[in-house]
């Protein structure tokens, strides 16, 4: 079972690498976003566009829903550790097991199921930008599901490795 948890890792930190270089994309494009608004104004051109301003949001919504799973998989997302920092790994492999199966993954798959619709009738209109020269909806809307799937299969990942730590296997939970 452990090797299925260090494949899901494995695939959400490749994701999770992917999701930077858009994230070095959305910089680079905001750069010149601002930057092109500015020139415009002074040679009376418009040099940006809605196809670049919704490029950007789109690249910065795709970095968030894209790295959420590697973020879980290298154990890099914020706790209120209050409690948790002072408990032994068992204890903390119990609060991230029921965590991870009595909230995070019913929210995901809630998540996952009300965002299905929305996303298949966007496919099924080949939904677009309401701005003139917008960019097509569908394919972002899509990253949605894709994310809460991602974080589903990284949540099962997680509960083996708990599991695993809980039955004496391995002396605490972190990575795979």
């Amino acid at each position: 079972m452990i090797r299925v948890a260090r494949a899901i890792d494995q695939m959400c930190l490749v994701i999770g690498r992917a999701a930077t270089w858009l994230a070095l994309g959305m910089v680079l494009l905001g750069a010149f976003n601002a930057v092109a608004r500015y020139a415009g104004r002074f040679v009376g051109v418009e040099l940006s566009s809605n196809t670049f301003i919704e490029l950007q949001w789109y690249l910065f919504s795709a970095v968030f829903l894209l790295a959420a799973a590697s973020t879980l998989a290298r154990d890099g997302h914020v706790r209120v550790d209050v409690f948790y920092g002072r408990l032994s790994p068992r204890g903390k492999a119990w609060v991230d097991l029921l965590g991870t199966l009595v909230l995070m993954l019913p929210f995901c798959a809630f998540a996952l199921w009300v965002s299905l619709p929305s996303v298949s009738s966007s496919w099924a209109i080949l939904e677009g930008s309401p701005d003139p020269g917008g960019l097509p909806r569908y394919p972002i809307k899509t990253l949605v599901p894709v994310a809460f799937g991602l974080l589903i299969l990284q949540g099962f990942a997680r509960a083996l490795v708990n599991y695993d730590v809980l039955r004496g296997a391995r002396p605490e939970a972190g990575r795979s």
